[in-house]
This record gives C-alpha cells, sequence and structure tokens, in this order.
C-alpha cells in the first residue's frame, strides 16, 4: 500500500508557535471561568509557576498578549458576540466556544499584525480541535458577522490613541 502524502501545510499550521499559544490562551480562559477567578491573576499565577519549577513550560509571549488583552476588553468582546449570537446567549454556549471567540474577536478588533481571514481559521481550528462537531460552522458563522464591523472598530481605536497636535491639546 503506498503512504498518503503529508499535508504539510496543515501539519505545519497546527505546529505553529502562534498556534500553540492561542491553543494555551483558550485553556487559561477555560480554566478561569470554570474555577470563576480572573484570567489575568490566573495568568500571572502561572508564569510565576513557570519561574519557580523548570518542569514547567514558560507562556509563550502570545499567551500573554491573548489572555490580557481578553481580560482587559472582556466587556466589550463579550457585548460584541452577543450582539451577534441568533437565539442564544453567551452563558448558554459551550465555555470553549466562549474562550475560543473571546480570542478570534479580541484578535480581530486589537491584533493588527493578524490579518482577519487568520483570526477566523484560526478560531475554526481551535472549535475542531477542541469542541462540538457543530461548533466550527457556529464559530465561523458568528465572527463572519463580527469580521465585517472589525475595521471600523480598529479605526476607532486608532483615533483614540493617535496623539492630537499641538494646537489642540
Amino acid at each position: 500500500m503506498a503512504e498518503q502524502p503529508v499535508d504539510k501545510k496543515s501539519t505545519f499550521k497546527k505546529l505553529g508557535a502562534r498556534h500553540k499559544a492561542r491553543r494555551r490562551a483558550v485553556d487559561l480562559l477555560f480554566e478561569a471561568e470554570a474555577r470563576d477567578v480572573d484570567a489575568a491573576d490566573l495568568l500571572a499565577e502561572r508564569s510565576e509557576l513557570a519561574t519557580q519549577d523548570q518542569t514547567v513550560a514558560p507562556l509563550h509571549a502570545y499567551t500573554r498578549t491573548l489572555v490580557e488583552g481578553v481580560a482587559d476588553d472582556l466587556d466589550r468582546v463579550d457585548g460584541t458576540i452577543e450582539s451577534y449570537l441568533k437565539d442564544w446567549e453567551l452563558s448558554r454556549l459551550p465555555a470553549v466556544d466562549r474562550a475560543i471567540l473571546r480570542i478570534a474577536v479580541w484578535e480581530l478588533f486589537h491584533a493588527n499584525d493578524v490579518p482577519p481571514v487568520v483570526a477566523v481559521d484560526e478560531a475554526v481550528e481551535l472549535a475542531k480541535e477542541l469542541s462540538t462537531d457543530d461548533s466550527p460552522g457556529f464559530v465561523n458563522g458568528v465572527l463572519g458577522q463580527v469580521v465585517l464591523v472589525a475595521p471600523q472598530v480598529r479605526a476607532a481605536a486608532a483615533a483614540t490613541r493617535a496623539p492630537r497636535p499641538e494646537s489642540q491639546a
């Protein structure tokens, strides 16, 4: 029997550093919600553990960026997700789907170095790996709507961060 060709693109994507960082961020957000603790506090706890115990792998910088970003902007991220749920409430979604959607929405709104198509694709891949059979399509549907407003959200955020001219200061 002939060997099946290896899909290098698929294998690389699943083993990429950012993919692993996103997956770890999903784990941390999921755990924080399950334990009813602040995600940023859990992140700090895990970072401290990694510095004290050499057997614990340190957290990837992008994992930190994602968890801190979601924690800092949780109300807006959740409000955005809720506004695109049809006949559903955020609290009724599987917890892993909430974590995946939160990361993707945060990336769509704030991660200027991540193309929107990548943020959506990564979220769908994580849903395939971690959630139910229906989750990838559901996640894709919600994010397909969020991606339409993301450029306006990014532009508004950039406008509020832009320094004002001296004459207006």
